[in-house]
């Protein structure tokens, strides 16, 4: 049996045990299961991975890709440059358990924006900056998209939701939701931003999936732009630890 999991606390909803688990079965992968591993402190990691000998990876959510990094033996230098890690492969090395870390998140967001980005995107507006905005960084700077960040409160090098102007959203004409604002079952709520000034040249990407149309977007799409939720990019990245896993 080889078993792969998710850790992050609480685990009430999972996206990963129930694509991989409908995958295993799709497939006719046997003798594999994924299942649901809720640590509210990070430090349980280690006695979970030499509890079980049938680990082979981990994904790893909210709140942990970031606290989890002290565990690890060696990081990809993605992972290492975003600060975070969503997906863990577990190893053994000369008798010792070798833990890897990798952040999915940035090739499954890069992979499952670009069919949607137009030569005049050159700027982005990140609405949010906690955890996962860091992957979202990663990539603009990858695709060479300048940005900004958008927050309620102030910290550094990012503006305040009252600070966009006509002019800022005329130019930033890619707009990323990193927050968890319009989530099933607060539908109804969305960052707070200037919707009439979007256009049919915005692009306006929301990293929620239920719904699969959130206000945020139904607001944008209303104004004419294009729109994309974040569920391929959960598929995109799900399917990236599974061939990390088996690589």
């Amino acid at each position: 049996m080889r078993t792969f999991g998710l850790i992050g606390y609480p685990l009430a909803h999972s996206f990963s045990k129930k694509f991989f688990t409908e995958k295993f079965e799709k497939e006719g992968i046997a003798a594999h299961k994924y299942e649901l591993f809720p640590i509210e402190n990070i430090a349980a990691v280690v006695s979970l991975i030499a509890a079980d000998n049938s680990l082979g990876g981990l994904n790893v959510t909210i709140p942990h890709k970031v606290g989890v990094i002290p565990y690890l033996n060696e990081m990809e230098p993605a992972a290492e440059k975003i600060g975070a890690v969503n997906c863990i492969s577990i190893q053994q090395k000369d008798g010792e358990t070798w833990l890897k870390g990798y952040n999915t998140d940035a090739f499954g967001f890069q992979e499952s924006l670009k069919p949607y980005l137009k030569e005049y995107h050159t700027h982005a507006l990140i609405l949010g900056d906690g955890g996962a905005a860091k992957a979202v960084k990663y990539v603009l700077d990858q695709l060479n998209i300048t940005y900004l960040s958008v927050v309620r409160t102030s910290v550094p090098d990012a503006i305040l939701y009252t600070d966009l102007t006509k002019e800022l959203m005329e130019k930033y004409q890619v707009v990323i939701n990193t927050t968890p604002l319009g989530t099933f079952p607060n539908i109804e709520a969305a960052p707070a931003i200037p919707y009439q000034w979007l256009t049919s040249k915005h692009l306006a990407y929301d990293l929620v999936y239920n719904p699969e149309v959130t206000e945020f977007l139904k607001r944008a799409k209303a104004q004419g732009a294009a729109i994309k939720n974040g569920y391929e990019m959960l598929e995109l990245q799900a399917e990236r630890s599974w061939t990390i896993w088996n690589s």
